[in-house]
């Protein structure tokens, strides 16, 4: 770069990733200076000036609104119908490592294999106890909502912000979400005795991992090696996905310095939304419906008659494939009895492939599992919220290094003007 180069204001712009209004703000705040163009055509800038401000974050002392417009992140890049975690494929990782290991590194940057995470006996107990009071129609988000609170409650030290204590309440906070969880009943062999469920594993290999853990508490179904590996890759796809909803709402709290249980709590809350992390449970029903009437092209149709859109397609950060499905169909063909469920799933895909050229998304690829499992229809969200906890906390390991409350945008007023009349007045 040559001393002294100057920039137009709209080019000063596109480096902080801001809007130019925005940029006049900073000069405001000193941030930035700025020099009258000679020729008359508005105001440069420093380059080099420039260029430090975008590496600080650019919008760090912002109250505008511009800080939610573009939040600078080094977790995931989604791009031409890939992603990545910290520039590595992120279906790569999933094939190769498990859940815990994956999670690890990419909150420390240190891959350690064969690393398992164990729920401190305090938090497990008081997380237990929470969920045992819930009313039975309590839903999955419900427990693990509750759950977190319970376990933050039994936590004196959840106020510890520095890096290593947020890195052992990750590793604690994850498997407390998954143990407390009740374990599906045991089904009966017969003589009215449960089965054990060690001989229904068949391999009898308990590894201790938090995918086989899950899966008791999912279905009853035997936890066959093919299963379970395929519920690790759905927990390892599920990692992270840029800035969703519920993310944004972590990084939000976590730029108020909500503690990472808090910061979990938000972004559970922001989940429960049907558009969001229940939007397995949709395609979960779909496909068993496909199933039942042996049509996908009935299926689709009363959809479409009903103006809703098809459950388990299409993704606006994806013109094409998305990357999670393919890779989760892939292990999925291993599972026993998946056959028909992913034939199904494709049948679906293909018949509103004729309306609307959408691809199957990795709802309808965790849905396929479900389904093949004997998963309730809101198991989806539960490996969603229990995989994307990871990445909420990466998102506020992140954000504790910005600087607080950056992430507060100011509302666009568009109410009455003042001076207004107080409420009732002329009345005696």
């Amino acid at each position: 770069m040559d001393e002294g180069q100057r920039l137009t204001t709209r080019e000063a712009a596109e480096r902080l990733g801001v809007k130019p209004e925005t940029v006049y703000a900073y000069v405001s705040r000193g941030q930035l200076t700025s020099r009258r163009d000679p020729r008359g055509r508005g105001s440069t800038f420093d380059a080099e000036q420039v260029d430090t401000l975008a590496r600080r974050g650019g919008r760090e002392p912002s109250a505008g609104g511009d800080a939610l417009q573009r939040i600078r992140t080094g977790i995931t890049l989604i791009e031409t119908d890939r992603y990545y975690f910290r520039g590595v494929d992120a279906t790569e990782l999933a094939r190769r490592f498990r859940y815990e290991e994956i999670a690890e590194w990419l909150w420390t940057g240190t891959l350690r294999e064969g690393i398992g995470f164990d729920a401190p006996e305090a938090l497990l107990v008081a997380a237990r106890r929470a969920i045992g009071a819930l009313p039975a129609h309590s839903g999955s988000t419900d427990r693990l909502r509750v759950a977190a609170v319970a376990a933050a409650v039994a936590d004196p030290l959840r106020f510890d912000l520095s890096r290593d204590a947020v890195l052992t309440t990750a590793r604690a906070l994850i498997p407390t979400l998954v143990d407390a969880l009740p374990e599906v009943e045991e089904p009966s062999d017969g003589t009215g005795r449960p089965v054990d469920r060690d001989d229904r594993d068949g391999d009898g290999d308990d590894d201790g991992s938090l995918a086989r853990r899950l899966w008791s508490r999912l279905t009853a179904r035997p936890a066959g090696e093919p299963g379970v590996r395929a519920l690790d890759m759905a927990l390892s796809l599920l990692i992270d996905h840029d800035l969703a909803a519920s993310t944004l709402a972590v990084r939000v709290a976590a730029s108020a310095r909500a503690h990472p249980y808090a910061v979990v709590s938000a972004g559970l809350g922001a989940l429960e939304g049907p558009l969001h992390g229940s939007a397995s449970g949709l395609a979960h029903r779909m496909l068993t419906e496909v199933l039942e009437r042996g049509s996908a092209a009935a299926v689709v149709a009363d959809h479409l008659r009903a103006g809703r859109p098809v459950p388990g397609l299409g993704h606006r950060l994806y013109p094409g494939r998305d990357p999670r499905a393919e890779a989760l169909f892939t292990v999925l063909r291993e599972v026993p009895g998946a056959g028909p469920v992913l034939t199904a799933a494709r049948e679906v895909e293909a018949t509103t492939a004729r309306h609307a050229p959408l691809h199957a998304n990795a709802d309808l690829a965790v849905a396929v599992l479900s389904v093949t499992a004997g998963m309730p229809a809101e198991a989806g969200e539960t490996v969603f919220a229990v995989a994307r906890t990871a990445g909420w906390i990466a998102h506020a390991l992140e954000e504790y290094g910005e600087q607080p409350l950056r992430l507060r945008p100011n509302g666009q007023y568009n109410g009455p003007r003042p001076p207004g009349d107080l409420p009732g007045a002329g009345r005696l």
